[in-house]
């Protein structure tokens, strides 16, 4: 008999913060390990937390939660990203996933599918087409693990500022595993296994002009 899950879904928050540090060195240390050069430079690392905190005080972050209170992974959206996508893309019909981590203690519960398959039930709750996402270009094992849920590659920019560029979008509303919907915590408003369309922390606009 297949057990009960425990984890779930909640907005960060400032408390959350050492939390998710640490899941942002472990991966650190996993991504060398693995060979890549993600997430390898330090003036890298100091830009991607700061807007980890913004995101965390605009309500753009989320974390899943265990049985114990212990964070397992996160995930964060944000505006489009112009030096990937152009006006011909139409930024305002999608939703953009970022920092994407799971812990290693979590490897093998699917929380990274669990976790874009919920992205993507909100995106098609908010009206939008596609969940969009850009990752590091030589990261050819984090281009299998999307395409795997059902990305497709849209193409390849390569700013000279920037070593991320893989682009990928999956359309709003697929699922990856629909028999294993990532429940939001049942104090924030919505009911356990119901798409989050209450609930939902205040946000910015996310709209095509405006970044962080």
């Amino acid at each position: 008999m297949k057990s009960a899950r425990t984890e779930y879904l909640r907005p960060a928050s400032a408390a959350d913060v050492p939390a998710l540090l640490a899941l942002r060195t472990e991966a650190e240390g996993w991504l060398r390990s693995k060979g890549t050069d993600q997430w390898s430079d330090p003036e890298t690392g100091e830009r991607a937390i700061a807007k980890w905190r913004a995101s965390i005080d605009e309500g753009r972050a989320w974390v899943v939660v265990g049985e114990v209170g212990e964070v397992l992974a996160t995930v964060s959206r944000g505006p489009v990203d112009r030096d990937f996508w152009t006006d011909a893309d139409r930024p305002e019909s999608a939703l953009y996933l970022y920092k994407l981590i799971v812990s290693r203690q979590a490897s093998g519960r699917q929380l990274g599918a669990r976790v874009v398959d919920w992205m993507s039930r909100l995106a098609a709750l908010e009206g939008r087409s596609w969940v969009r996402i850009d990752t590091w270009r030589t990261n050819s094992g984090l281009h299998a693990f999307y395409e795997r849920l059902g990305f497709e590659h849209v193409r390849t920019e390569k700013p000279a500022h920037r070593r991320s560029g893989w682009l990928g979008q999956r359309p709003a509303g697929a699922l990856a595993l629909p028999d294993d919907l990532l429940p939001i915590g049942p104090n924030e408003g919505a009911p356990v296994g119901e798409p989050a369309s209450r609930g939902l922390p205040p946000q910015r606009s996310m709209e095509a002009g405006e970044r962080t």
